[in-house]
C-alpha cells in the first residue's frame, strides 16, 4: 500500500508528456500467432474438416455423427465424428460418458459388450443391431455434444496444450492433433508421445531453442514412420500431400485458402 501511494505521487510529479512512453510494436507474425491457436472456434472449425477429410472422404465433419463401419483395420467399429474405435477403449469411454449424462439411451444396452470387445477387433454382442442403433442415438443432440466431449478431452485438448508447450503454432497444434487422433496417446511405439519422443532424437521444438518448421518436418517424418509400422494406415496422404503442404509454403498459422490431397481426392476451403 506504501509502494503503491508512493508511486502515485511519483506520477503525479511527472510531467505527462514523459508518461507517454509507446510500447514497441510487435512483429505481425507474433500478432497473428497470438491472437489465434487450434482452439479458436475458426481454426478448429477448420482442423475438424481437414481431419474429415482424410476419416471420411468429405470436409462435413457435423455429418459424421452417424458414421459407423468396421474398416478392416483390426479395431473394430470405427465411428463418429472422430473414429471412436470400440476396439481401442474411446468408444467404451463415450458411450459410459453419454450413459451418465443420459441414463437409459439406446446405446447403453451394449456396455457390457463393448467392455468385453475392447481391445480386439470382435463385434461379439454388437451384431447385428448396434450400426442402427449408433445411428438412432445420432439423432440425439446429447450424443453429439458426448462426442464432442470426448473429442476434446481424449485428442483435441492434448494436442494443443502439448503443441503450446512445444511453442508451435496452430499449423503444428494440428500436426499433433491428427496424430493423436491416428495413434492415440499410449505407451507403445506408434503412439504420439512415442512419435514425438522419436523427432525429438532430430530436432527441438521453438520452446527448447529449435526452428519450429525444422521442428515439425522432424516430428512429421517421425509420423510418417508410425504409419509405416502398420499396413492400414500405410497410406502416408495425409502427411505427405496435406499437411507438408501447409509446411512448405510457410502457412504455420494455417491460415484459408488451404488447398491439399488425400488418397488422391483434392480439398479447398476458401
Amino acid at each position: 500500500m506504501a509502494v503503491g501511494a508512493l508511486l502515485g505521487a511519483t506520477l503525479l510529479a511527472v510531467p505527462a508528456a514523459a508518461q507517454a512512453v509507446p510500447a514497441a510494436p510487435t512483429p505481425p507474425a507474433a500478432r497473428a500467432r497470438a491472437a489465434a491457436g487450434l482452439d479458436d472456434p475458426a481454426k478448429k472449425d477448420i482442423a475438424m474438416r481437414i481431419v474429415s477429410s482424410a476419416e471420411n472422404s468429405s470436409l462435413d465433419w457435423k455429418a459424421q455423427y452417424k458414421y459407423i463401419e468396421d474398416i478392416g483395420d483390426g479395431r473394430g467399429y470405427t465411428a463418429g465424428i472422430i473414429g471412436f474405435c470400440s476396439g481401442t477403449g474411446d468408444m467404451l469411454d463415450l458411450v459410459e460418458y453419454y450413459t451418465q449424462v443420459k441414463p437409459g439411451n439406446v446405446l447403453a444396452k451394449y456396455l457390457p459388450a463393448l467392455r468385453r470387445v475392447n481391445g480386439s477387433d470382435s463385434h461379439s454382442g454388437l451384431d447385428p443391431n448396434f450400426t442402427r442403433d449408433w445411428a438412432k442415438a445420432a439423432q440425439d443432440a446429447e450424443f453429439k455434444k458426448a462426442q464432442d466431449h470426448e473429442r476434446d478431452r481424449v485428442y483435441f485438448d492434448p494436442a494443443v496444450k502439448q503443441g503450446k508447450s512445444d511453442g508451435v503454432g496452430t499449423l503444428g497444434q494440428f500436426i499433433y492433433y491428427d496424430a493423436i487422433v491416428m495413434h492415440g496417446d499410449g505407451g507403445d511405439a506408434t503412439s504420439f508421445r512415442s512419435i514425438r519422443k522419436r523427432a525429438l532424437a532430430k530436432a527441438k521444438p521453438p520452446a527448447q531453442g529449435g526452428n519450429e518448421t525444422t521442428w515439425l518436418n522432424a516430428f512429421l517424418d517421425a509420423r510418417v514412420w508410425a504409419m509405416k509400422q502398420e499396413e492400414a494406415h500405410s497410406d502416408t496422404s495425409r502427411v505427405d500431400t496435406a499437411q507438408r503442404v501447409f509446411l512448405r509454403k510457410g502457412n504455420l498459422n494455417l491460415n484459408t485458402p488451404l488447398d491439399w490431397k488425400v488418397y488422391g481426392d483434392s480439398y479447398h476451403i476458401g
